[in-house]
């Protein structure tokens, strides 16, 4: 009988009772030996594969294509389609259920999930991954714990206090409830007991707290899960419990300040940002943020909603810092910005600082350099790395006049410097974050009056998405089993990064404003600059890119180690890696239609 792990596999995941009895009684297991094959080139096919046991390797047209591994379906559209004119050879032992192809007709015609899995395209199987992620976001979310959760501190007041000043502290706190002491209990009095007591016969400013108040609270420790938290909310009736470690109270959770938890994490560092008041507050919200991004992972969170939120709080950080240390005159005559991944709204963890300054012409300032040098100093503070390359604006080329900074970015556009592509690409994702933002639209209109009808300049700034090489000898590497250890992938040079590139060049030429990827690429498509099947295909691939980067990061981080962009094939999933090879191929094809649309054969 097939093992139970088997429907909670990707795409059995989603069969109804009686599908899965259905495949459970068509299926028939076969064990193979090493080198045996399991699907011979130019053969009849009438059953798929799942594997249980071992691994096996799809080989086309002499190549070798896909690695597969226990839980995989192999050969299934073979199936469906009677012939194959691949091989599919074991690897090691390999124990497999043979899947008739009339049980596939009748789960492709039953289940409209399990046919899009089968059947789709590389885009569709990128997509419905990221659903079966949000599935889960919320039950992961409800198994946090309640400390993780906004838990107010306790306000107390005395139980032989009059309703009336009750209500004017309560009010001078700013809070809608208030723990009541009388003796050896504590009791909670709320604004919805104030309504209750009003018709009570002794006047409000006679009537004792402890005479309204509740005393039978309901208490959760700090270590318990948030869904425990709230099945006692329910199961009582109650909008408030105390949180208490043993015999001490540390606060009140409210069932709104607990729902506002699950439903977004972030609020509570956004919080935390507005109200500071020092740069030393400012920077325990900023070091909270990483922490904020794990676990918004280990919840499912779709890795472009974690870039939206990281995005926001970034920018609230730097504006806050910026107006905590720069005098008025200066916010207003000057354009504080953030670039690269960052402009874009792309960076998750906190990678190194990519910002600049641009100054009003004429405007000065005595002390300006060792402010941006304070500026970035805090930022190295706060976690964000100073930049290897020193793109911060406490490096005088990124902290300069309107008028200067043009010439500058004309030398970038025309000159021959070693870093003058690589400088202009991180300018063009330029983001203002506070000051004066009609600094930077000027410096953006200049690039664009200049680059009017400049092929050749498009042609070279493009050429830049394939200095890394053709990653296409990985998609034979990455179905490989033996030595695949020792394998290590760059998940930028030779992921993101042709495909951000290749859209901000075109994004660049169509003179389309969007600074994102994703929106770049909406624009492209909408403009009819980019084919529309090929922008969901490329954007499908840079979330999964951004997706493996991220966990990498995370599992990089947990080891102690320090976070890069490399990824040990090692440490993929069989799923992981077909999925990367799909990204890959949507890779290669862009790089295609960049040579293409640029002639960069003949350059």
């Amino acid at each position: 009988m097939l093992p139970p792990s088997s429907f909670t596999a990707v795409p059995f995941d989603g069969l109804t009772p009686d599908e899965q009895t259905l495949l459970r009684g068509s299926a028939e297991p076969a064990r193979f030996a090493p080198g045996a094959l399991l699907l011979a080139a130019d053969s009849q096919a009438d059953h798929a594969w799942l594997l249980v046991e071992g691994h096996v390797q799809l080989v086309e047209d002499g190549e070798a294509a896909a690695l597969y591994g226990p839980d995989d379906v192999c050969a299934a559209r073979d199936a469906l389609a009677g012939r194959t004119g691949a091989v599919l050879r074991a690897l090691d032992d390999v124990l497999a259920w043979r899947i008739p192809r009339a049980t596939l007709q009748a789960l492709i015609a039953g289940n409209g999930r399990f046919a899009a899995w089968l059947l789709g395209d590389v885009s569709r199987r990128l997509a419905d991954t990221g659903r079966r992620r949000e599935q889960r976001e919320f039950l992961s979310l409800m198994m946090a714990r309640v400390r993780d959760a906004r838990v107010r501190e306790p306000f107390y007041v005395d139980g032989a206090l009059d309703l009336i000043s009750v209500c004017r502290l309560m009010a001078q706190q700013g809070v809608s409830n208030a723990l009541v002491r009388d003796g050896g209990r504590i009791g909670m009095f709320t604004t919805t007991d104030l309504r209750d007591a009003l018709l009570h016969p002794v006047p409000a400013n006679e009537l004792a707290v402890r005479d309204v108040a509740r005393f039978e609270l309901v208490s959760v420790a700090p270590d318990a899960e948030v869904f425990e938290a709230l099945l006692l909310m329910i199961r009582h009736r109650v909008h408030r419990v105390l949180v208490r470690d043993g015999e001490a109270i540390l606060g009140v959770l409210s069932q709104l300040d607990l729902m506002s938890f699950v439903a977004n994490h972030s609020h509570l560092i956004a919080l935390q940002i507005q109200e500071a008041g020092s740069v030393a507050e400012l920077r325990q919200a900023a070091l909270q943020m990483d922490a904020l991004v794990a676990l918004l992972r280990s919840a499912g969170t779709r890795v472009e909603v974690i870039c939206s939120l990281v995005r926001h709080l970034n920018r609230q950080l730097f504006a806050c810092l910026w107006a905590m240390l720069a005098p008025a005159d200066l916010v207003a005559n000057s354009c504080l910005i953030v670039m690269g991944s960052e402009g874009r709204g792309e960076q998750i963890l906190k990678t190194d600082q990519d910002n600049g300054l641009l100054l009003r012409d004429g405007f000065a300032m005595e002390g300006l350099a060792a402010l941006t040098e304070r500026f970035s100093a805090a930022l190295t503070e706060f976690g964000y790395p100073r930049c290897p390359g020193d793109i911060m604006l406490s490096n005088p080329l990124w902290c300069q006049p309107l008028a200067a900074f043009k010439e500058t970015l004309r030398g970038w556009m025309f000159g021959a410097e070693a870093d003058a592509t690589l400088n202009l690409a991180i300018f063009l994702d330029a983001a203002a974050v506070a000051g004066d933002a009609g600094l930077l639209r000027q410096a953006r209109r200049f690039i664009d009056e200049f680059l009017v009808d400049n092929d050749a300049f498009f042609a070279r700034f493009a050429s830049a998405a394939d200095q890394f090489g053709e990653p296409g000898g990985w998609r034979a590497r990455l179905a490989q089993l033996r030595g695949r250890g020792e394998q290590a992938f760059d998940l930028k040079k030779l992921g993101t990064f042709p495909i951000v590139h290749g859209v901000r060049t075109l994004a660049l030429q169509h003179r389309v404003d969007e600074l994102g990827t994703a929106a770049r690429l909406q624009a492209l498509a909408a403009g009819r600059h980019l084919p529309a099947a090929m922008a969901r295909d490329l954007l499908d691939a840079l979330h999964l890119l951004m997706g493996l980067k991220l966990d990498n990061n995370l599992r990089q981080r947990q080891a102690g180690a320090a976070s890069d962009n490399v990824v040990r094939l090692s440490a993929l999933g069989t799923l992981e890696r077909d999925l990367l090879r799909d990204a890959l191929s949507i890779i290669r094809r862009f790089r295609q239609h960049l040579r293409r649309h640029y002639k960069l054969e003949s350059l």
